[in-house]
Order: C-alpha cells, then structure tokens, then sequence
C-alpha cells in the first residue's frame, strides 16, 4: 500500500520499521519539529525522522495540519492509507478524509480504555492486569473512532512504563501490519465502558506517603523514567525508581522504618514500601546499599521534609 505515516517518538518507529519491511511505500512522514533535548539543548530530531532519514524517506514536520499548503503536500501524496502513532499533532477533517482507506491509529490500550494522552502509565496506576494495543479508524473525536483489531497483554508486577511501552510498541507494529493485510471492519467502542488517561504531570509525580503502599509502588513504576517519582529530603527532591510493597507496624506516612543493604523501608498510610534504588539530586541512581554508603539516612528520619 501507499502509506502517509504520522508518528514522532519510539512507539511509532517500531510501527514504521514493521510497515517498510512488509513491503509497504511510504512515500512521506510527518514528525513532530525539532526538539531541544540533553544538557545542550540542542535541537534533536525524533525517533521517526531519524529512522525515516536512514530508509531515504521524504520527512515533513509541519507545526500545524491545517494549514492549506500543509494540506495539499498531503493531498498530493494521494495515500491509500495514513497510519498514526503518537503523533502529537491532531488531524482536522480534510487530513482525515484525504487516504482512500481513512486514518488508522495505533493506540496503547484496550479501548475504549485509557483514552488519551498517558494510557500505559494509567494502566499501571489503575493496578489494570492487563493493557494492549487497539488498531482505531480515526474520527473527530479522542479516540472514539471503531476498533479495526485490538491485542491484550498481562501488566507484569515488575513492569515501568518503559518496559510496558516496549512490549506495547512491538505489539502495535506487528498489529498494524496485519491491519493493513487483512482490513477487517470496524467494530464501534462502547462510550459507557470508556476512560481518559490524561496527561501525567510533574507534580503528581510526588509521592504522598499517606497513601497506601502498594498504591505508591504503582505509581513509582508509572513514572519510571518519566517524569520520575520523587519525594523531598534533606530540603532536596529525592527520585524513587524501584520499589515494592511490604507490611509493617504502624508509623507516621515518610516515616523511615528500617535503612539497610536489604532497602530503605518508609511508612505509609497502609503498610509500607521497601525503596531498592534512588536518586539524589545531581547524582546518579544507585541501589539502596550504595546509596546508604554516601547518605546519612537512619530508621525515624523523615521523607519528604
């Protein structure tokens, strides 16, 4: 087929790989503009253009799809189909009906489930036991259009959302190739069964320990590696990459219980949660033996102080 690919981060660069080598043409790719990114700032091109400048492929990165000349570079492409992957720009009516075969987005969750912005770190907030990858016809709406084909995976207990993620964009790839081979007919979502995962921000990535432990351990996955969960010590953020839930005696929430090579264990609001790696302010991430090694933290201390 002929393929307009719209997509900007990993996630979508393993769903473009998988398209190329299943023979397809893709004649353009839209990406997100260069971003600033790394201690430089330097602008730095997105996972999708680099792979598209590898494979020779022609890179467009408009800042806006409504423009008329935007649109008609699109037009002039006359694609049978266009394949969207966190893209991040939304597509007005004239893109939608520009492909033969309309606009399918390859989407990282159980639809009508976690629609939206942040549906693998949702997933794993929510404690879900399982998520996967649904195949949408694009329409006017977030992500209500009908579902073309949808996986499921189990959320092991040690998935982040970069592992998660992982998993999901080699699903996704595999997904939308068999999409476009066997075009099976939309089935429409239910809007009653529906959720919005909404962006995740940096404040609520700030542990509050009167929340209940396995709630905490969660979420510390959800935001692994980002934006990070984080609590406060010493007058300094304090990042927490790995954790588990454990029991233990009653103690007020941030409440440091036990700090030794077998992890640093803090009260919470029920039970409490054992820290395995952390990460100080302008350090690296360490282990909790190696980070107890160079910090000063003893059982009764207080986090988030």
């Amino acid at each position: 087929m002929n393929i307009l690919f719209a997509g900007t981060p990993a996630f979508a660069a393993a769903a473009l790989d998988a398209l190329l080598q299943a023979g397809h043409q893709v004649p353009l790719v839209l990406t997100q503009p260069d971003r600033p990114a790394g201690r430089g700032l330097k602008p730095q091109a997105s996972a999708v253009k680099q792979l598209a400048l590898s494979k020779g492929l022609a890179v467009a990165q408009p800042v806006t799809l409504k423009d008329a000349a935007v649109i008609a570079q699109l037009a002039a492409v006359n694609a049978d189909v266009m394949v969207v992957a966190a893209y991040g720009l939304i597509l007005p009516q004239p893109v939608l009906d520009l492909p033969r075969l309309g606009c399918l987005n390859i989407h990282a969750s159980l639809l009508p489930r976690w629609r939206g912005a942040a549906p693998i770190q949702r997933a794993i907030l929510a404690g879900d036991p399982e998520t996967g990858v649904t195949i949408m016809q694009m329409d006017a709406g977030l992500d209500t259009g009908g579902m073309i084909l949808k996986q499921a995976i189990p959320i092991a207990e040690n998935d982040n959302a970069q592992t998660l993620h992982d998993k999901l964009a080699a699903l996704g790839a595999q997904l939308i190739v068999r999409a476009l081979h066997e075009q099976p007919a939309a089935v429409a979502q239910d809007p009653a069964q529906a959720s919005y995962a909404a962006k995740i921000t940096k404040a609520e990535a700030r542990i509050d320990w009167t929340r209940p432990a396995a709630e905490l351990a969660r979420a510390i996955r959800a935001y692994n590696p980002m934006p990070g969960a984080y609590t406060g010590w010493q007058g300094q953020p304090l990042k927490l990459w790995r954790a588990e839930a454990v029991s233990a005696a009653s103690a007020v929430p941030g409440t440091v219980l036990q700090a030794d090579a077998q992890g640093i264990v803090v009260a919470t609001g029920e039970g409490a949660l054992r820290l395995h790696e952390l990460q100080r302010a302008g350090s690296k991430r360490l282990a909790a033996q190696a980070f107890l090694a160079g910090a000063t933290l003893h059982p009764g201390d207080h986090l988030d102080a």
